[in-house]
């Protein structure tokens, strides 16, 4: 089985022939641009023998070039169509092995690796991002393409109008770098929007307290609240049981602030991930 993964309408005649539809559920989107399909792998710059995930094979187009790498490739996919074809071009190859069924219920089960890469479905990218950080499975280097609206959220920081709770998760794991913008011609089928891949970079180990994650959701849970406002009712919310009356909630949250240097007039998208961290520390360190 040979196919030309850089031709809509060759693609498309081979879905057809083989009885497959684009679902689009799944986000699929096949990269046809063999430039940048190289660039992406180059990018990865991971040696031989070296262990990929690879994300949404689909057809496996990028599978082919990992391989040819000299790469060991882990593909996760869910789709049964597209399942059945990786399986018929690469069961033979001893560096390849194939996970069946949806990533998010299905990477917990695989070994850690060194490299993650992919063309993450849209509806699903920022959700597997955070769970994989949540859960502390990082890896050494990270290429993935995402839409550009999520890029954005990922590569932001303190101050600028895409900085999100988001961005600090990726932050708080990664040294985080826009690669480059792909539009929409060099997929089929062509999406609606611009797409962005980006670099993902280990950074060197930070211990987080549990609190952390659940107190940055919390305080860009409502972005037009000051942080006060967003901080008193994560406290209340975590230490209510304990503390019988709101006043004494309303101390705390000024305590806290104040050992942080905080006016709390501030907003999230003020705040810097060492601002959040030391936020969170003070937290973790109250025995109520």
């Amino acid at each position: 089985m040979t196919i030309n993964y850089n031709s809509a309408s060759a693609l498309r005649a081979f879905l057809d022939q083989e009885g497959l539809g684009m679902q689009k559920k799944f986000g699929q989107n096949f990269l046809i641009n063999p430039e940048t399909r190289k660039s992406l792998v180059q990018a990865l710059d991971a040696k031989s023998g070296d262990e990929v995930w690879e994300i949404g094979p689909g057809l496996g187009a990028m599978t082919a070039l990992l391989l040819d790498t000299g790469l060991k490739v882990k593909a996760f996919e869910i789709d049964m169509g597209f399942i059945r074809v990786l399986k018929n071009i690469f069961s033979g190859n001893k560096n390849f092995t194939l996970v069946e069924g949806d990533v998010m219920k299905t990477w917990r089960d695989n070994q850690s690796v060194p490299f993650l890469f992919g063309n993450l479905p849209y509806n699903v990218a920022a959700a597997l991002l955070a769970d994989l950080i949540e859960n502390d499975r990082i890896f050494s280097r990270m290429v993935v393409t995402v839409q550009k609206e999520t890029a954005l959220r990922m590569t932001a920081y303190a101050g600028k109008p895409d900085y999100s709770s988001f961005s600090v998760l990726c932050a708080s794991a990664y040294k985080v770098k826009p690669l480059m913008t792909i539009r929409p011609a060099s997929f089929y089928p062509q999406p609606n929007v611009d797409s962005m891949a980006v670099l993902l970079e280990k950074k060197a180990a930070q211990k987080y307290p549990a609190v952390f994650y659940l107190l940055v959701r919390a305080l860009f849970a409502s972005r037009r609240k000051t942080i006060k406002n967003n901080l008193l009712s994560f406290l209340s919310s975590r230490f209510g049981g304990s503390l019988q009356n709101k006043p004494a909630i309303q101390e705390l949250c000024a305590s806290v602030l104040q050992n942080n240097s905080l006016k709390g007039t501030e907003r999230a998208e003020s705040l810097d991930m060492e601002a959040f961290l030391s936020l969170a520390l003070s937290i973790d360190n109250m025995r109520l």
